[in-house]
């Protein structure tokens, strides 16, 4: 089955593990999100709803009223029933998704942003490779046109910031096909923690562009070949294909044997 596009998503779920990526676009085999993900979620919805708001409606009070209304959506979702939460889940999911909704304003003043769009798609070609996203947030700053994404788990380390900035120049880059202005920055914005940030420059779209047509142009030879070898790695304790992966079981296990796999890893269940 030949590809039809890459998203940032995609491309460094392949880079991680190619098996991985088969399984889930190949095969599509359920990946149904987790209780993390749906919070992040909900709270990515209250917040882009708060900031089409006229700037000084946007408060905290104002947030706490769309997250009302959005909480009607969540609840009629069938991946947030099948989380099954009792009394005590719901108050911890509710609790971490306000915790990343208030963690705005811990990163800035949500008056103050000249807001362009949000939830922006994007559909283009990069380095001649087929591209697609979402952008959450696209504003005016003082230097021009700022991409901005939204994570709400924890921040990396980091050592590790310049590599998760690949996705946000991707969508730079995006932007800049689609209408020819090359954004000044681009932003993760950990919410409640902090913001990584980087210049747009033409050498740092050419990088991430390099590396998006590498990631194409195997992912199109293993495509042809069918050859899509599993990388067991930690990130093994977190996949929700493991169960079809013997290599990625007995990693999880060796890692639970050797007591460097968090207790809260979700495979551990499958494994041992």
């Amino acid at each position: 089955m030949r590809p039809t596009h890459l998203s940032p998503t995609s491309a460094s779920m392949f880079r991680q593990c190619p098996q991985r990526w088969k399984f889930r676009y190949v095969d599509k085999l359920p990946d149904p999100p987790g209780e993390a993900a749906l919070a992040g979620t909900f709270a990515h919805r209250v917040l882009e709803e708060l900031l089409k708001l006229d700037a000084d409606e946007r408060t905290m009070e104002s947030a706490r009223a769309l997250a009302a209304e959005v909480w009607t959506e969540t609840t009629s979702d069938k991946d947030f029933a099948a989380l099954d939460l009792d009394d005590g889940g719901l108050r911890n999911f509710k609790w971490t998704a306000w915790r990343a909704i208030e963690g705005l304003w811990d990163l800035e003043d949500p008056t103050t942003i000249d807001l362009v769009a949000t939830e922006t798609e994007v559909s283009t070609e990069i380095g001649g490779v087929p591209f697609v996203g979402y952008i959450d947030r696209v504003e005016t700053g003082s230097d021009g046109l700022v991409v901005s994404d939204y994570k709400s788990g924890r921040a990396p380390g980091r050592r590790f910031s310049a590599d998760r900035l690949e996705q946000v120049l991707l969508y730079a880059a995006a932007l800049a096909e689609m209408n020819g202005t090359l954004p000044a920055r681009a932003r993760l914005m950990y919410l409640g923690q902090r913001i990584d940030e980087t210049t747009v420059t033409a050498e740092g779209i050419a990088e991430v562009t390099r590396r998006l047509v590498e990631t194409w142009e195997e992912l199109l030879e293993r495509s042809a070949t069918g050859d899509f070898p599993p990388q067991p790695g930690p990130l093994c304790g977190w996949c929700a294909f493991v169960r079809h992966c013997p290599e990625g079981l007995a990693e999880v296990e060796r890692r639970h044997l050797a007591g460097s796999l968090k207790p809260d890893a979700p495979a551990l269940a499958e494994a041992v």
